[in-house]
C-alpha cells in the first residue's frame, strides 16, 4: 500500500509538472511584465555630462557685471561686442548631473528625476553665492542651479505622465527617452521651445504613432489676480512607412503679465523691460500701458529616416504659423495693439556616404518671415518663439554653425549673431552646409562647414546681408561618449550691421558701434564626457 501511494504521488507530481507550463501559457499577459526594469537593476541611478574647454575669441561683454553668464544676441543689449585689439582667453567648466530614483515598491511605474547645472570660469570668484561662479582658490561657492525636478508615472504600457519642472521641448518625443541628436533633427528642432518649464504633460507612445498634451505655467504673479502667463500644447506624429513620419502641433500662450516676471530684472513677454533686446526678439513697444495677448502656433513637420538606420538619406522639415492678437489698455479702454501673423519654415537633408554616421554631407535651410514697418500698421508679420519668455527659450543648436547660429559647446557665454531666428523681427533666410568624415571609424573625425544668412526686411541705414561663416572641427573619441575636440570659426559680417536702426527694440549693431563691427572669430579646444 505504501508503494502504491508513493507511485501515485510521483505520478501526480509528474502531471503537475507537465500541466503547469500549459496553464502559464493560458494566463493573460501582464502589462509591464517584460517592459520594466528587472529586480537586479538599482533603484538609484546617476549620470552626468561633463565639459571643459579653453577658448580664445575676439568678442566679450563690455559690461563688467556680465562676466558670469552672458546669453543672447551678439551686439545686443547684453553688451557683447567684437574687438580688433582685444582677445578673450579663458577656460570654463560645466557639469550637468542627473539623479534618477526608481523605487522597487512601485515596480518601475513611478520615477523621480532631478538634474542640476554647475558652471564656472576658471579662477573667477570664491566664498560667495551665485550661479556660474566658484573656481577661484578655495572655491566654496554656492552655485547649484536646478534644471529639472519631475516625476514620471507610467499608468499603462506606452503612457507617460510627467509632473513638475521638466523639459519643455517642441517635439513629440519624450526628452527623457530620446537622444539629443534625434531631438535636434526632428519636430521643430528646439527652434521654438527648447528650455525647462513647470507643468504637466501626458504622452502616449504607440507602435505607429505618438502624441503629447501639455500645460505649463510660464509665470505666476499674484495668485488672486488674472495676471499670469500660461501655455498649452498638443503634438501628434504618425509613422507612415519605415522611413517616413509626419506630425502636427498646436501651441497657445495666454499672456496677462504685462512684461513682468521672467528672467530677473529683464522681464518677459511682448513688451519686456530688456529681455527682447538681450535675446534678439522683436519688442512690441506698448510703453507703460498694460497689455493682454493671446497667441497660437499651428505647425506641421515631417522626417525621413530620422535615426539614419534605414538607408543613407535623411530628410526633415517643418512649417509653423503664429497667429494672435495683443490688446493695450488705453485709459480703461482695450484697443488693438497689434495683430500677429508670421511663419517659420525649415528643410534639412543629409546623405551618409561612408561607413559611419559621421561620414556625412548635409544642407540646412531656414526661413522666418519679417516685418517691414515695426508695427506702424499695427501688425507684426514676424516669428515669435520661446525667447520672448525665457533666456534662452529655445536652442537651435543643430545647424552646425558656430557664430552665425547657436552652437551647443557653451558654458557661460551663449552669444551667436542670430540668437533667435526671428532675427529681431527683421526675418531671416539662410542656411548651413556641413561635410564630415571619420578618418578612423568611430575614433578620429574631421568636419568643415559654412553658413550664410540675410534678413527679409531691410533696416534703416543698412542692407539685408547678415554675413557668411566658415568653420572646422577635428574630434578624437577616447571611448563611448568621451571626446577631445578642436573647433574654429570665422564670420564675415554683412551690410545689415551698417545700421543703427532701433525701431525693433534694440540697436542693430549695438550702442557701442557707430559703424559696422569687427568680424567675429573663435577657436576652442573642448573635452566632453557623457558618463553613465
Amino acid at each position: 500500500m505504501r508503494r502504491f501511494y508513493l507511485i501515485l504521488l510521483i505520478a501526480l507530481l509528474g502531471v503537475l509538472w507537465v500541466v503547469k507550463p500549459v496553464r502559464a501559457q493560458q494566463q493573460p499577459v501582464q502589462v509591464f511584465k517584460y517592459d520594466l526594469p528587472r529586480e537586479h537593476e538599482d533603484e538609484f541611478q546617476f549620470l552626468a555630462f561633463f565639459l571643459n574647454q579653453g577658448v580664445v575669441s575676439n568678442f566679450h561683454p563690455n559690461n563688467t557685471l556680465l562676466k558670469g553668464q552672458v546669453i543672447g544676441r551678439m551686439f545686443g543689449q547684453n553688451s557683447t561686442n567684437t574687438s580688433d585689439s582685444l582677445t578673450s582667453a579663458y577656460f570654463e567648466q560645466r557639469i550637468l548631473p542627473f539623479f534618477i530614483y526608481k523605487p522597487k515598491l512601485f515596480n518601475g511605474k513611478a520615477i523621480l528625476r532631478a538634474s542640476f547645472e554647475i558652471d564656472w570660469t576658471w579662477g573667477d570668484v570664491a566664498y560667495g553665492t551665485g550661479g556660474n561662479f566658484g573656481s577661484a582658490p578655495a572655491g566654496d561657492q554656492v552655485n547649484l542651479q536646478t534644471q529639472n525636478v519631475e516625476l514620471e508615472f507610467i499608468p499603462a504600457k506606452g503612457w507617460f505622465i510627467n509632473l513638475g519642472l521638466q523639459r519643455m521641448y517642441d517635439s513629440p518625443y519624450n526628452p527623457y527617452r530620446t537622444t539629443v541628436d534625434k531631438m535636434l533633427a526632428t519636430g521643430y528642432r528646439l527652434g521654438y521651445w527648447g528650455t525647462e518649464g513647470v507643468g504637466l504633460t501626458v504622452r502616449h507612445d504607440a507602435d505607429y504613432y505618438r502624441f503629447k498634451a501639455g500645460f505649463y505655467k510660464l509665470y505666476e504673479s499674484l495668485i488672486q489676480e488674472n495676471d499670469d502667463v500660461t501655455m498649452g500644447e498638443l503634438f501628434f506624429e504618425k509613422t507612415l512607412t519605415k522611413q517616413w513620419r509626419w506630425g502636427g502641433s498646436v501651441n497657445y500662450v495666454r499672456d496677462r503679465a504685462n512684461g513682468k516676471g521672467g528672467v530677473s530684472i529683464l522681464g518677459q513677454g511682448l513688451n519686456a523691460t530688456q529681455l527682447n533686446a538681450y535675446n534678439g526678439t522683436f519688442k512690441f513697444n506698448f510703453g507703460d500701458n498694460p497689455y493682454r495677448a493671446d497667441i497660437l502656433w499651428f505647425g506641421t513637420f515631417f522626417s525621413r529616416n530620422p535615426d539614419y538606420m534605414m538607408d543613407r538619406v535623411y530628410l526633415n522639415g517643418f512649417f509653423n504659423y503664429n497667429y494672435g492678437l495683443a490688446e493695450v489698455d488705453n485709459d480703461g479702454n482695450w484697443e488693438k495693439g497689434a495683430d500677429i501673423a508670421g511663419f517659420g519654415a525649415n528643410l534639412s537633408a543629409g546623405y551618409r556616404y561612408g561607413q559611419t554616421k559621421n561620414d556625412m554631407i548635409s544642407v540646412d535651410v531656414i526661413y522666418a518671415s519679417g516685418d517691414d514697418d515695426a508695427l506702424n500698421d499695427k501688425t507684426y508679420n514676424g516669428v515669435l518663439t520661446g525667447n520672448m519668455w525665457a533666456s534662452p527659450g529655445n536652442v537651435f543648436i543643430g545647424s552646425g554653425a558656430h557664430l552665425l547660429f547657436p552652437h551647443g559647446n557653451v558654458v557661460n557665454r551663449f552669444t551667436p549673431v542670430v540668437a533667435d531666428f526671428s532675427n529681431m523681427g527683421y526675418g531671416l533666410f539662410g542656411g548651413t552646409f556641413n561635410a564630415s568624415r571619420d578618418l578612423i571609424p568611430h575614433k578620429l573625425n574631421v568636419k568643415v562647414g559654412a553658413a550664410y544668412a540675410m534678413s527679409v526686411a531691410e533696416p534703416i541705414g543698412g542692407g539685408t546681408n547678415l554675413g557668411t561663416e566658415v568653420n572646422g572641427v577635428v574630434a578624437y573619441n577616447f571611448g563611448p561618449f568621451m571626446s577631445l575636440e578642436l573647433h574654429g570659426a570665422y564670420m564675415s559680417l554683412g551690410d545689415f550691421f551698417d545700421s543703427n536702426d532701433i525701431r525693433y527694440g534694440a540697436d542693430v549693431n549695438s550702442t557701442f558701434n557707430e559703424e559696422r563691427p569687427v568680424d567675429p572669430w573663435t577657436a576652442f579646444i573642448v573635452f566632453k564626457w557623457l558618463m553613465f
